[in-house]
């Protein structure tokens, strides 16, 4: 009787171990919430120059969406991300130039970098002239 208890122990312990391995190989990336999402990003350089992205992303911030697809470059400050360019294009500080970030049209009141995301969502940057 003895012997078999320890069978079922070892086989119930093997169970565990697999079903563990199973999991940690199935499981997402680290760095996002895991839930899959799409976001829009039209990158708007010039009148005559705007380009559209669809970012498939895992990422739980706007910011780390970007970086992830090497779509934003930036300068990290007291106030967070700070862009300084956006899909190859620099803002010209001697030109006062600057990235704006919008969402559907509308102000966003965080950094890029702590603007959360969600499946669906329309975001756009705009090279602005003038401080």
């Amino acid at each position: 009787m003895k012997r078999s208890q320890i069978i079922v122990c070892a086989g119930l312990i093997a169970a565990l171990v697999l079903i563990g391995v199973a999991y940690a190989v199935s499981r997402p990336a680290q760095g996002g919430s895991g839930a899959a999402k799409t976001v829009t990003v039209t990158v708007i350089a010039a009148e005559d120059d705007v380009r559209v992205h669809t970012v498939a992303t895992t990422a739980d911030t706007l910011g780390q969406a970007l970086r992830d697809e090497g779509l934003i470059e930036g300068e990290d400050s007291a106030y967070g991300l700070f862009i300084t360019a956006v899909d190859g294009v620099a803002a010209d500080s001697a030109r006062e130039q600057w990235w704006c970030l919008t969402q559907a049209g509308g102000d966003v009141f965080s950094g890029v970098d702590t603007t959360p995301i969600a499946d669906g969502d329309q975001f756009e940057l705009t090279l602005k002239t003038g401080y």
